[in-house]
């Protein structure tokens, strides 16, 4: 079977979908991902045929970073930006599914891939890496993760649809008037019932130890996976210097924020710093797509990055911003967390650990201090979260994510071929 993935994103959007490349070309389909240019030489690295994409997913951090958690605010800072790379990376992704026998598509591809699959007369799935498309009471949607359980939690999930919806449909016929080659004759929402064609389904890339199941969603709407992962680090040579780094104390506290870019990125790097010093400990800074302007400390490790499946759980616990992937590659290592969450679903996923009792409470990134943090190193270091930590990585490391969502794509395509 011929198969297209399409994501778009930071390197924790692509990873997930190059671990499902690879499991499905392991069972032998033809593949074909497209996804940011800047991630051709990761894909190739573990030979997977790559499209690149147009446009600079640092410059659309940047703005999802400056928006916060508020949805209508995050449309708004990125819709500029979005539309003027959108008629080239559409043009490209459509070129990738012409032959394809069914398309996965990413949060961003979701209306428009589902339209050129309904127009090619093929089969599509939705893959989600945090839940969207899906209301539910028990929880709200991940803009807005501080509220209750129960019929408001279900509006925040209609509403946030209903924005998704509508502004792609009016940033949509702009587009086509610029370019009406390039975009399906008409728009169409994946997640509605038709005599014609069954809702598309979502494939969840999430542990259901970690969010399960809400008792109001359907059983055929969403298929929770398991989270995606490429690899377990064994076969990682970590450079030297980490490698020295490791062996010559204690294990260290790791800190990433992957690829957010903030504009308070200098007193960010301080505050980390100062109570990193100040509690005493060794640590690792993944500097990712952020310049930390900081003078060299002593038991500080400053890397662009490694790999997270291999050193994470040499470490005694992560600070990061609770990006979906970060997030995964931490659970499965079995070790604490202290999250500070800059934007999006990373608040949802801060307070899913703390309510697992594997994190001490999130810190949001405007409100991160020098004393709220070494408070939250204090706490991470107990014994009693350590252990839940380590009790819920070895749920998930039991798990096959990629495995479970390739036997899915394969029923689904030889179940139903929709028109």
């Amino acid at each position: 079977m011929r198969i297209t993935l399409l994501t778009y994103g930071s390197r924790g959007d692509v990873q997930p979908f190059v671990a499902l490349a690879r499991r499905l070309i392991e069972r032998g389909h033809k593949i074909k991902l497209a996804g940011p240019h800047r991630f051709a030489g990761f894909a190739g690295e573990h030979s997977v045929p790559f499209i690149p994409l147009a446009g600079d997913p640092g410059e659309i951090s940047r703005r999802f970073n400056d928006a916060g958690t508020n949805s209508l605010r995050m449309v708004a800072k990125m819709q500029d930006y979005v539309q003027s790379i959108a008629g080239e990376v559409a043009r490209s992704a459509f070129a990738a599914c012409e032959e394809a026998d069914l398309i996965v598509h990413s949060f961003l591809f979701t209306t428009g891939a589902h339209s050129l699959a309904r127009r090619m007369g093929i089969p599509d799935v939705s893959a989600q890496l945090f839940p969207m498309f899906l209301p539910t009471t028990e929880f709200p949607n991940v803009a807005v993760p501080g509220m209750p359980p129960g019929p408001l939690s279900y509006f925040t999930h209609w509403m946030a649809n209903q924005i998704f919806w509508y502004g792609g449909k009016s940033s949509y016929k702009r587009l086509r008037k610029q370019d009406p080659g390039i975009f399906p004759v008409k728009l169409y929402w994946p997640f509605k019932e038709s005599a014609i064609r069954s809702r598309t389904p979502v494939l969840g890339a999430w542990s259901p130890s970690v969010l399960p199941r809400p008792h109001d969603w359907q059983a055929d709407a969403i298929h929770i996976t398991g989270y995606w992962f490429l690899d377990s680090g064994e076969g990682y040579q970590p450079p030297a210097e980490l490698a020295d780094f490791l062996a010559a104390g204690e294990p260290p506290v790791c800190i990433t924020f992957g690829s957010m870019i903030h504009r308070q990125a200098d007193r960010i790097a301080l505050d980390v710093m100062t109570a990193i010093s100040k509690v005493g400990v060794r640590a690792v800074v993944l500097t990712g797509w952020q310049a930390w302007n900081v003078e060299p400390r002593e038991n500080v490790l400053f890397l662009g990055d490694a790999a997270h499946a291999w050193l994470f759980p040499r470490c005694k616990l992560v600070v990061h911003h609770g990006g979906a992937g970060t997030t995964a590659a931490v659970l499965r290592a079995g070790v604490p967390s202290i999250v500070v969450p800059f934007a999006g679903d990373q608040l949802f996923w801060a307070r899913r650990l703390h309510a697992l009792g594997v994190a001490p409470v999130p810190i949001r990134v405007k409100e991160l201090s020098v004393q709220r943090l070494e408070e939250a190193l204090l706490e991470a270091g107990d014994s009693a979260i350590s252990r839940r930590a380590e009790l819920l990585g070895g749920k998930i490391e039991g798990e096959d994510g990629a495995g479970q969502a390739a036997a899915f794509i394969e029923n689904h395509a030889g179940r139903r071929r929709i028109l």
